[in-house]
């Protein structure tokens, strides 16, 4: 099958990977073109775009940054809404606010195109794998017609209501996940004195039942960050947190809801990132507290 990506950052590129992998051929935009040069090594097509990319194809996945990234895959004379839209099916999958797919749906429905919304959970290595979750919002129809390709790319999908259902659903289960490196950073201060060996500690901690299934996973690259190690590229960026907090409380907000913990946690990672760790993986975050806020603020 001949799909477009809109997209070709860390999760874009892990993505397309897959499906090269499950035999599709893919065509693909990004608006720094020279981060669609990992899948033209792969045999991606790379086009000028988003509307170059709609034109060849089907199915066309968009995983961009925010809603203004959205807009400048999707609007202008250029973007993927100035193509012919009948017959197309779009699967949007960037973590933004319900109001984002909802808006952009009617403008694709109102084209004669079909989309739905299907933000995942996971980073890099699920993505490579085909082991994301995939939460979607949209229509039966719409949804059914997505369902062999998610099936390639997700362990598990779930049809979670109508348009900007899942983006609503990515926000919920964004938000533990995302608090979690302050309370295991403030969790590490009080363990700080016992001076254990960074590895045994997290194996000590993973095997608990406040360990959530991130600590599982990435626990040996917290050890790597508490021991005084970069580690290797970023697979969720402290940036990236700081932008969807930013989205969960503007969504918070939105509805007249309150997100406390949310706020204090995104100030302490808002100094992280003025300390230089915007472009850092996530696990770097807990050796910053320890080092560094956790002490002033003792």
């Amino acid at each position: 099958m001949q799909i477009g990506i809109l997209g070709t950052g860390r999760m874009g590129t892990a993505i397309g990977e897959r499906l090269i992998k499950c035999g599709h051929v893919l065509h693909v935009w990004n608006r720094s073109q020279g981060k669609t040069a990992a899948l033209c090594a792969l045999g991606a097509v790379a086009h000028g775009s988003p509307a170059e990319v709609v034109a060849q194809c089907e199915i066309i996945i968009s995983i961009v940054t925010d809603s203004k990234a959205i807009d400048s895959a999707y609007e202008g004379p250029s973007g993927a809404l100035s193509a012919p839209l009948r017959g197309k099916l779009f699967i949007e999958m960037s973590t933004v606010r319900p109001e984002t797919e909802i808006a952009l749906r009617a403008k694709v429905v109102a084209g004669g195109g079909a989309i739905i919304d299907c933000p995942v959970g996971g980073t890099v290595g699920p993505a490579k794998d085909g082991k994301l979750l995939g939460l979607v919002g949209g229509d039966d129809a719409d949804v059914a017609r997505a369902n062999p390709l998610l099936a390639q790319m997700c362990r598990r999908v779930e049809h979670v209501g109508p348009s900007g259902a899942g983006a609503r659903l990515k926000l919920a289960i964004n938000l533990p996940l995302l608090v979690f490196w302050q309370a295991i950073g403030e969790a590490l201060s009080l363990a700080a004195p016992l001076n254990l060996d960074p590895k045994r500690l997290m194996d000590i901690m993973a095997d608990t039942s406040g360990a959530p299934s991130i600590l599982k996973v990435r626990g040996t690259a917290l050890a790597d960050a508490l021991a005084g190690h970069a580690g290797d590229a970023a697979h969720f960026n402290v940036d990236s947190i700081r932008k969807d907090m930013r989205t969960m409380r503007e969504e918070a907000q939105a509805l007249g809801r309150d997100l406390p913990v949310t706020t204090a946690a995104m100030q302490c990672f808002d100094k992280a990132a003025a300390d230089g760790l915007g472009d850092a993986d996530g696990t770097q975050l807990a050796a910053w507290w320890l080092k560094q806020a956790g002490k002033a603020s003792s």
